[in-house]
């Protein structure tokens, strides 16, 4: 039987010693620290109780990294490579004839509403020095082909928007895994105290398969992606409900010192130790995120290359969530996601009909804002430590889907990463004369993982989890760094 009150533990003789020194042991730790500070004995256990925990504490990669930090623009929805950035001429040739003798042998579709060889509506340019072919769908993005690195033959596994999200997000099809940003974290930890190290920035709505895009799966919790609201309040709470600060340290010294008696009669449960970190970590939060969040010290300059001025509120809100992913990494933040921006009350790229104006409003939504980050990231000297990585879930049809949209194609569809180690103004990999296909230098989503894991300093092999009995990883058992495009 235990005492019923902490102050019974040296007075209760049902006590043993060896079961006293177990429950006292943290107290000599603290007692010998707050020793150090002298008399300052309050103040010392009150940093004991803010600390940090040990799972977020910043870890050495298995080599020397190209990158510090991830921002993942995730394109939901599927962008149409043949009308981004893998131009293909013969589209226009054979516009409006039957891709069934056009092209050949068609895949099963989405929808199975099979029509017509369409051209894209929008011109290719070759673009920069390097000559890159990109179309008029990102003019401002266009400006910065130097940069990009394209990868034009990436598959999937997965022709429908849940799976396909979990499988880009943590290479698996099935719910619950954990996502590249927890898996970055778990291996690199946080270099920033009072931020997560995984956040995630939503512009309207979650995407297909919820939450669980951005989870720790069986990772512990603390690794998990933190969603901030990019317009109006970032999360809940975020403004502390005491009038007083001296009333919520009171509380916070209070908890901490429950969440303390807890986690050693609980023998260090893991889901217990993650809960008090994420509660601990919410409360430096309170002070950290107003100050991310306020954007009143950028120059007017700084937010017009962003896009802040421009006339659509799609586009601002983009800007902003690009403008807080810089501020983020110049804050040691590891792994940022950027969600797309709710366009009319629709906001994916899935264009199933009406192509021109569900990707011409997607576009200008995203295409000054992430040209101004890449910029940006760029002057600031930001960019050769910051991989940029912009991808959707899979790509689109080369032939119409009824008369003016495109299906879904998992076959073959274009990605681009840029900084953080990687070559720019090239491109890797190709489709076939249709862009239907990957044929030349096919890249599976593992290839992908495992060459951002690489660029952090982490060996894909390496970073596992024992889980239901065995060592797990992002890339599960495949998975090869696409070396040619390392700088």
């Amino acid at each position: 039987m235990k005492p019923s009150r902490p102050n019974d533990l040296f007075l209760d003789p049902r006590i043993s010693r060896r079961e006293m020194l177990r429950r006292a042991s943290n107290g000599f730790g603290a007692l010998a620290l707050a020793a150090m500070f002298g008399p300052a004995v309050p103040d010392a256990l009150a940093a004991i109780v803010a600390a940090p925990r040990r799972s977020l504490e910043p870890k050495l990669p298995h080599f020397p990294a190209k990158a510090r930090s991830v921002i993942f623009l995730f394109m939901e929805g599927a962008v149409s490579q043949v009308d981004s950035f893998d131009y293909k001429p013969l589209l226009a040739k054979y516009h409006g004839q039957d891709p069934r003798q056009a092209i050949g042998k068609l895949e099963k579709t989405q929808f199975e509403n099979i029509g017509r060889v369409l051209k894209s509506p929008w011109n290719f340019r070759q673009r920069g020095q390097c000559g890159m072919w990109i179309s008029d769908l990102f003019p401002r993005l266009a400006e910065r082909a130097d940069d990009l690195c394209v990868l034009r033959s990436m598959t999937s596994n997965f022709p429908e928007h849940t799976s396909a999200n979990y499988f880009l997000h943590s290479g698996s099809g099935l719910q619950g895994r954990p996502s590249a940003g927890a898996w970055v974290t778990y291996g690199l930890g946080s270099v920033n105290a009072d931020l997560p190290g995984y956040v995630v920035l939503n512009g309207g709505q979650i995407p297909s398969g919820g939450l669980d895009n951005f989870g720790s799966g069986f990772l512990p919790a603390t690794y998990q992606g933190s969603l901030l609201h990019a317009r109006g309040t970032p999360l809940a709470n975020v403004v502390p409900n005491e009038k007083m600060a001296t009333v919520q340290e009171a509380k916070r010294r209070l908890v901490g010192r429950l969440n303390q008696q807890g986690l050693e009669n609980s023998g260090r449960e893991d889901a217990l130790e993650s809960a008090i970190a994420n509660f601990e970590l919410a409360a430096r939060m309170q002070v950290a995120i107003p100050g991310l969040m306020d954007l009143a010290g950028e120059s007017e300059a700084t937010k017009k290359l962003y896009g802040f001025d421009a006339p659509y509120e799609h586009t601002r809100t983009y800007a902003r969530e690009c403008l807080l992913a810089r501020r983020m990494v110049e804050r040691g933040v590891r792994f940022i996601e950027l969600t797309i921006p709710m366009v009319d009350g629709y906001n994916r790229w899935d264009a199933h009909g009406g192509l021109v104006k569900n990707h011409g409003d997607n576009a200008r939504a995203v295409d000054q804002p992430i040209a101004g980050l890449l910029a940006d990231l760029k002057q600031r000297g930001l960019l050769d430590e910051t991989l940029v990585v912009w991808a959707g879930e899979f790509g689109r049809t080369p032939f119409a889907q009824g008369g003016d949209g495109r299906d879904h194609n998992e076959f073959g569809f274009s990605v681009w990463l840029a900084g953080g180690g990687v070559r720019g103004g090239m491109t890797y990999g190709e489709t076939d004369d249709w862009g239907y296909k990957a044929t030349t230098n096919k890249l599976e989503m593992h290839d992908l993982h495992a060459t951002i894991l690489h660029l952090l300093g982490l060996d894909h092999e390496k970073l596992t989890y024992r889980f239901s009995g065995r060592d797990i990883r992002l890339t599960d058992v495949r998975g090869e760094v696409v070396k040619e495009i390392l700088a």
